[in-house]
């Protein structure tokens, strides 16, 4: 099915429900961004830094709670969902129960109410309302998603609406959850509930799981990457998860930023999803990425679980926790596409940051190898950066770099990624800014600088006459030479002191590469 996603408008009195700003005290509709900074600072729990952005604490959660994500089980859509550990199902009494009690939770006190759009692209955007008890919250979908104009504003309409009230608890033998917290999506009421968790991560998502479901009915490949475009029109996409660099690589000097995380990509062209950026900010420096430091430091920006000191900001401070966040406005970034669209992908860059330190920083993919990347979805991480790793890294594996968002089995995404790159000629490219000469016990971070430079020979076409050979152990096609990038960086191999400590880390990361294929057979035999 292909053209424009088209809806019955919703409200959210709409269906068995109550309407949740009935009975509360105070509605707030789409306050400016200074308002709800006022308003923050008015609730507590909230500061200002030296340089005006607003910093919370997200309390005990300061990341995405997996094992709390639901879709309810309809009849309308039950065979279509990739059941399992990602996707649990929750029956609708139990959903009707949980929403009626977040419902009644907000009209008990202070709401605010945010109407924001979900896509670039006029034909296949959604209307979401966001309806919640916390100022910073509303400020952070007003950054994150696309405002409406005053004309659009007038008679908005909500496709779908999020019914957001951290602070309540969900019960689990009431609401058949695991513990306090859920996350819930219902296709046939239109309507997503978060409760338990003040993680603002939790409402990007969930809107992101909800274009993953919507958009491939309608022709549209929805992707966990980001993107940009040069000056001649040419657009890249990178694909990545989380510490690996879709961010930072993206948000190029030399060209124009689309959007930082999600995106579609439709038979007209790349859109972003999304009008703002939420960046980690764990070891922002000031000099080595300072669109984004400049963006985070500003009034109006957000900055989640960041250490401060009597306002100074401290981005290395991991000791609350390393996935640190910050989120802003894409204007508040230089060099963007201001509509948020470019055209047809010209290259497709994915990005893993191997803590082994046996990729390579770059190399050229077959379309089929491109596949296998995309399917498999590798990255490593590293000790200290999460509670529980231990002192060697562990490898990732998330199926389309983005397995926790994908509502419909992964084959549907990417049988359509191998249509649009075979019927378009995509150029594809795999990306380590992980580690080299060493994993990242003995070895050094790949600099991002050569990375940089590396990125701008191929989208540039630099690399389309250069010379490449096989690297011996993944098959992969390496450049022998790069102006600016040392050749002993190009090679792994020859980054490492250690010939055979190199051979038996490549082949460690071979088996778990393996392992991981396997384990995919059987999950596709028993989905059978």
């Amino acid at each position: 099915m292909s053209g424009s996603i088209t809806m019955h408008s919703t409200s959210p009195h709409d269906g068995a429900f109550m309407d949740p700003l009935a009975g509360a005290r105070h509605v707030f509709h789409n306050l400016s961004a200074g308002e709800l900074v006022e308003h923050a600072l008015l609730q507590g729990g909230a500061h200002l830094s030296d340089g005006g952005a607003l910093m919370v604490d997200t309390a005990e959660h300061t990341g995405r709670s997996v094992r709390d994500k639901f879709i309810v089980d309809e009849p309308a859509s039950t065979s279509d969902i990739w059941w399992g550990e990602v996707n649990q199902p929750m029956a609708p009494a139990h959903f009707q129960n949980l929403r009626a009690r977040a419902e009644d939770h907000l009209r008990g006190g202070v709401v605010y109410v945010q109407d924001v759009f979900a896509g670039a692209d006029p034909q296949y955007r959604i209307a979401v309302r966001l309806v919640t008890d916390s100022a910073w919250h509303a400020l952070f979908a007003r950054n994150m998603f696309i405002r409406p104009t005053p004309q659009e504003h007038e008679g908005f309409a909500p496709h779908y609406t999020i019914i957001h009230a951290p602070g309540l608890q969900a019960v689990p033998a009431q609401d058949g959850t695991h513990g306090g917290t859920a996350i819930v999506l219902s296709l046939e009421q239109k309507s997503i509930v978060i409760v338990g968790t003040r993680y603002a991560g939790e409402i990007k998502k969930a809107v992101f799981t909800l274009m993953n479901w919507l958009l491939p009915q309608h022709g549209v490949l929805p992707m966990h990457c980001s993107a940009n475009i040069g000056e001649g029109g040419d657009v890249a996409v990178f694909f990545g998860l989380s510490g690996t660099g879709k961010t930072t690589l993206s948000s190029d000097p030399s060209r124009r930023l689309i959007g930082d995380d999600e995106h579609g990509w439709s038979a007209h062209g790349i859109f972003n999803f999304e009008g703002g950026c939420y960046a980690k900010a764990i070891g922002l420096d000031r000099d080595r990425e300072p669109a984004i430091w400049r963006a985070s430091t500003c009034f109006g920006a957000i900055l989640e679980n960041v250490a401060s000191q009597d306002g100074v900001i401290d981005f290395d401070d991991g000791s609350r926790t390393e996935n640190t966040r910050s989120c802003y406005p894409i204007e508040f970034i230089d060099h963007i596409q201001p509509d948020g669209c470019g055209g047809i992908a010209r290259h497709v860059v994915m990005l893993t940051a191997d803590a082994f330190g046996v990729l390579p920083p770059l190399s050229r993919l077959t379309p089929q190898q491109a596949m296998y990347h995309f399917m498999t979805g590798y990255t490593a991480k590293v000790a200290g950066t999460e509670k529980g790793l231990g002192a060697t890294p562990q490898a990732t594996f998330s199926t389309c770099f983005g397995a926790p968002f994908l509502p419909r089995p992964p084959e549907v995404y990417g049988a359509m990624l191998r249509s649009l790159i075979e019927e378009h000629g995509v150029a594809c490219w795999l990306v380590n800014t992980g580690w080299t000469g060493g994993p990242c016990s003995t070895g050094q971070r790949m600099s991002l600088a050569h990375t940089r430079r590396l990125l701008n020979a191929a989208l540039g076409g630099e690399l389309d006459a250069a010379g490449f050979e096989e690297d011996g152990y993944f098959g992969l096609l390496i450049p022998t030479e790069v102006q600016g990038v040392p050749s002993g960086i190009l090679r792994p191999r020859q980054a490492w002191d250690d010939a055979r400590a190199y051979a038996r880390a490549a082949g460690e990361l071979l088996d778990m590469f393996a392992k991981n294929d396997e384990l995919k057979r059987k999950a596709a035999a028993r989905d059978l």
